[in-house]
């Protein structure tokens, strides 16, 4: 099936943020769609995520958006950027949502880890498994040899995705879909041979409860 994009899997339903907004109506909006993070822009721009605990450290609800800290500034994904880079930003920031920003800076909207899994899900690969994030350089790139490195901690790599790294040119990332949860003996394999893991997730980390039941049923849906 063809790659599944940032911008096929953006959520219509989640509305985001303006700097004008006031305090209390950010923590209404978290409570009204069940998330624990919202967008917040200036003008069009994307300026960062309002979260729970931004909330919690200002006393007056009256307080404006534009006057808060924001933080995840830089988290974001672009609009043509695979659907894994969005699960890596989502696993490694433990957010629900990943904000898609285009070129010119400018909110297109944003994509749950929810309906990231549920696109995981519909990939062509099977059992149950675990998530796995690595990054190297591209020199050093060989399945064959990672997964030499995985088959001798008894487990398999079911599916691969292998993207240049945004920060580094010279270096990929390489996200692995793996048939075992159990991922202590394998990182500690990939480390003590130079791989840097950047991410895992085996389907309870960075997960609320309604997103660990879809993971569930997902991973029951693969292995069918």
């Amino acid at each position: 099936m063809p790659a599944l994009l940032a911008e096929d899997l953006m959520n219509e339903m989640i509305p985001p943020l303006k700097g004008t907004d006031s305090a209390a109506k950010a923590a209404r909006w978290l409570d009204e769609f069940h998330v624990g993070q919202l967008p917040v822009l200036d003008n069009r721009h994307y300026r960062g995520l309002v979260t729970e605990a931004d909330l919690a450290d200002f006393d007056d609800p009256n307080t404006l958006l534009s006057e808060l800290p924001l933080g995840f500034t830089d988290t974001f994904v672009r609009p043509d950027q695979h659907f894994y880079r969005v699960m890596e930003l989502a696993i490694q920031n433990k957010i629900q949502l990943v904000p898609v920003v285009d070129e010119r800076h400018e909110y297109a909207g944003v994509v749950t880890i929810s309906d990231a899994l549920a696109a995981f899900g519909q990939q062509p690969a099977g059992g149950q498994g675990a998530i796995l994030v690595l990054t190297m350089e591209e020199r050093d790139y060989s399945l064959s040899q990672i997964s030499r490195y995985v088959e001798e901690n008894n487990a398999k790599i079911i599916s691969a995705h292998v993207a240049q790294d945004e920060h580094d040119p010279y270096r990929v990332r390489v996200t692995l879909k793996l048939n075992t949860d159990s991922l202590a003996r394998i990182t500690a394999t990939l480390e003590r041979f130079g791989y840097v893991v950047t991410a895992q997730f085996n389907g309870t980390s960075a997960l609320g409860e309604d997103e660990h039941e879809r993971y569930d049923a997902l991973l029951r849906y693969l292995s069918i």
